[in-house]
């Protein structure tokens, strides 16, 4: 998910065990120091951007460094939010970090899953790193209850609120093969995505 909004009313705990953040935050040798880390975004339209991913079944170490490798991505984009599909991997991953001026939040969530939403919904302008440079409003349930794996491998769960929530939200439905523009109507979706084919072509004549 694209960073154009950011809430900063909403305080989550991390995502990811305390060693791993700490390393993260603080640049130790634990952060691999390579160009590696950042991974291709796959643009839409793209098949495995509408293919749903298999479920996370063991913390392996390449799961650890896809996650890794996916909040290094995210950060440069820059995004708040980033599923294992988008660069290429068909694994139930996603990482977000909806803070802005601030200390870095950075979560980690495998197999997530809503177990709960509220009724009453928010409304908020989405985009993708997926779909760069387009946005438009999605209605969301405002408030939601995630259960997931960390990456110690326990169950985790918390409610999300505010654009964490609907982040969570547009995350999730990455790993099952869906996009925000499904949401809107057909003129819109299909404007969005030739123009996308269009990015598409122009960078592959520059590549």
């Amino acid at each position: 998910m694209g960073a154009e909004t950011v809430d900063r009313g909403v305080k989550v705990g991390h995502g990811l065990p305390i060693e791993i953040c700490l390393a993260y935050l603080h640049h130790s040798s634990l952060r691999r120091k390579s160009e590696n880390m950042i991974r291709p975004i796959l643009i839409h339209p793209d098949p495995r951007l509408k293919k749903p991913c298999e479920a996370v079944t063991d913390v392996t170490p390449e799961v650890r460094t896809l996650a890794l490798d996916m909040l290094e991505t995210m950060y440069d984009a820059p995004g708040v939010g980033l599923a294992a599909p988008q660069v290429g991997v068909m694994s139930r991953v996603i990482v977000m970090d909806c803070i802005k001026d601030g200390p870095p939040e950075p979560m980690v969530l495998l197999n997530p899953r809503v177990v709960w939403s509220s009724e009453d919904v928010n409304i908020y302008e989405e985009g993708c790193l997926s779909i760069p440079d387009q946005y438009a409003e999605v209605k969301r349930p405002a408030s939601v209850t995630v259960e997931w794996m960390d990456l110690e491998g326990e169950t985790q769960e918390r409610t999300f609120t505010g654009l964490w929530a609907t982040c969570v939200q547009h995350e999730i439905d990455h790993l099952d093969g869906k996009l925000f523009i499904d949401y809107l109507g057909p003129l819109k979706r299909q404007m969005i995505t030739r123009k996308m084919e269009k990015l598409k072509r122009e960078r592959a004549r520059m590549a």
